[in-house]
């Protein structure tokens, strides 16, 4: 799966999204699309991108997860690339909308009949009828006749033998990114791809696709320990606003999307007026500029700027809680309502992320290594477009309770409310802060999807003034901060036990050093390692290889276990397996 391990990567190595002193060159097309430039001499590559502003956040009830699917299908190729014969192509394209319109009514009765308490399971082949059956032996049929026609990862093998590497994308609440690196001297190659697949879209294979969405989904969601919990926790913390659907979608609407559906999206939110582009590396700004009005120009304005998210998180009264019981170990997760991206208490929300998280944080002194309650413990702080929140997380002890990380996380939160953290302490988290924003900055992968990604909000431009306001966070902000968003009532808590003795993780080298939140995300990429030829497993390592120096400290031993999983799985191809 691309997209996936492309968005766990640039998540986990960009986890900020704070830089400064960017020299960055902005030029804006008649049709609204943004082109952002940063050249850089001697690299012989570009890392080049661009991004829709749109994600799940956009979505409504029917149509979850559609911005994650149209991601998939982005990757499908246009009418150049990709098949054989386009008039054929379209045509049966057609014929297969048609005959999905008349699987979908026996599906609508189907659910009917699951209403009344008929059938139990509407997926269950028994209880479909005998034109149910009809219908679906014609649409297979089809899927062959489509599958002779499809040029099958076109797209990925001009890129490929171009020299290109890394080709990979990413869907998050707010917004869809596409990236890749390109040798400098086909830099005119990404321009006519991407302008190409936004400009001539085809979404060939789409209900296939959605089956294999649906496939990750269970991967992702309902296979691991604790992914369903996880998920049922969103629901819970966002009450009313739309971040509480997950990304990848929920089952029924994931079983119901139709490619209308999916042109309609389309039409609205991949319109240029709602893209940005961005290139890092060895060019000539003249020349991407030329080359981005040569082909890009070329995209239709939409007749109007897609609508922003109208329904707001209520304020919560009372704090809520969760208990489960999984294939984990105990731990206590808290999460707080705070604000969004750009509010004047996200910097100092973000200071006090980074005293309490890492291994020189204060959770970690005070719950691993003074008082021996916990085996991990972290903070983060997350600003998203429309909301923010607050998490906090302990791992319990072998003969320790979650109850009783609980009680030790709230005492930091209380000193932290009644004692000013002290000068040297404060000083050495933006010392560290600022480091690693000069370490981002190095890479032009990461400049790239950070130019992207805070351009899908607030704008660009921010990379060169937020570290100011980091830097200029105070103890008083700190512990206002604090008194202000850390109460009781606007928080919720998950509480998670073993359900059962999990595998010994301890003699496992690729993950001792891991949190249980971090062991997850490893299982997870492993298990989708599975599902990635050895062309893409190759490009993720590369990419991995290449980012790992600006990573954070506490992450290393995370790309470690990734890295090792990741050349595991290509002697497995290699030898056949």
């Amino acid at each position: 799966m691309k997209s996936t391990a492309g968005l766990l990567l640039f998540l986990l190595l960009v986890p900020g999204l704070r830089a400064q002193n960017v020299p960055v060159q902005e030029f804006v097309l008649d049709n609204g699309l943004r082109l952002l430039m940063v050249p850089r001499k001697g690299d012989p590559n570009v890392a080049a991108g661009w991004i829709a502003k749109v994600g799940s956040v956009n979505e409504r009830p029917g149509i979850t997860g559609l911005s994650h699917l149209f991601e998939h299908m982005m990757f499908k190729g246009t009418h150049v690339v990709g098949t054989s014969n386009i008039k054929e192509d379209l045509k049966l394209i057609d014929e297969m909308d048609a005959l999905k319109a008349e699987i979908r009514e026996e599906e609508r009765l189907l659910i009917q009949r699951q209403r009344l308490g008929e059938v139990e399971d509407v997926l269950d082949p028994k209880n479909r009828s005998a034109r149910h059956q009809e219908l679906l032996a014609a649409y297979e049929k089809m899927l062959k006749r489509q599958k002779d026609l499809i040029v099958k990862d076109e797209f990925d093998r001009i890129y490929t033998t171009a020299g290109a590497s890394g080709m990979n994308a990413g869907t998050a609440e707010d917004f869809t990114v596409y990236f890749i690196n390109v040798p400098a001297n086909k830099l005119e190659l990404w321009f006519w791809m991407e302008s190409d697949r936004l400009t001539n879209p085809v979404f060939r294979e789409f209900y296939s696709e959605r089956d294999v969405v649906r496939e990750e989904r269970r991967l992702r969601t309902e296979s691991t320990p604790t992914g369903k919990f996880q998920e049922q926790f969103e629901s819970i913390f966002w009450q009313s606003s739309p971040y509480g659907w997950p990304v990848v979608g929920w089952p029924s609407d994931l079983d119901s999307i139709t490619r209308e559906e999916a042109k309609a999206y389309f039409n609205i939110n991949y319109a240029p007026n709602n893209l940005t582009a961005a290139v890092v590396g060895d060019f000539e700004p003249k020349r991407a500029i030329a080359l981005a009005q040569r082909y890009f120009s070329r995209l239709r304005r939409g007749p109007q700027d897609p609508e922003p998210v109208r329904t707001r998180e209520m304020k919560q009264q009372a704090e809520v809680r969760m208990t489960a019981y999984a294939e984990t170990n105990p731990e206590a997760v808290i999460r707080y309502h705070t604000v969004a991206d750009g509010h004047k208490d996200e910097p100092a929300l973000a200071i006090l992320a980074d005293l309490l998280n890492g291994r020189t944080g204060r959770l970690y002194k005070s719950l691993v290594l003074e008082q021996g309650l916990a085996n991990a413990a972290s903070a983060t702080v997350e600003g998203r477009k429309y909301e923010g929140s607050f998490e906090l997380r302990g791992v319990a002890k072998p003969g320790k309770t979650p109850e009783a990380v609980e009680a030790a996380i709230y005492k930091e939160i209380e000193k932290l409310k009644t004692e000013p953290v002290g000068e040297r302490e404060l000083q050495k988290v933006k010392n560290q802060n600022a480091a690693q924003d000069f370490r981002r900055l190095q890479s032009n992968f990461n400049l790239m999807l950070q130019l992207l990604i805070r351009d899908s909000g607030r704008g660009w431009q921010h990379i060169n003034t937020d570290p100011r306001l980091l830097q200029a966070v105070t103890a008083a902000d700190i512990q206002r901060v604090t008194n202000t968003y850390f109460a009781p009532e606007n928080r919720v808590v998950a509480i998670y036990y073993r359900k059962k003795a999990a595998a010994d993780d301890s003699n496992d080298p690729l993950l001792t050093q891991l949190d249980d939140q971090e062991k997850q995300q490893v299982e997870q990429m492993k298990a989708m390692t599975r599902q990635l030829k050895k062309e893409q497993l190759q490009q993720f390592l590369q990419q991995l290889e290449q980012q790992a120096g600006q990573a954070p400290a506490d992450k290393q031993d995370m790309i470690q276990a990734m890295r090792k999983i990741l050349e595991t799985r290509l002697r497995e191809i290699e030898g056949g397996k």
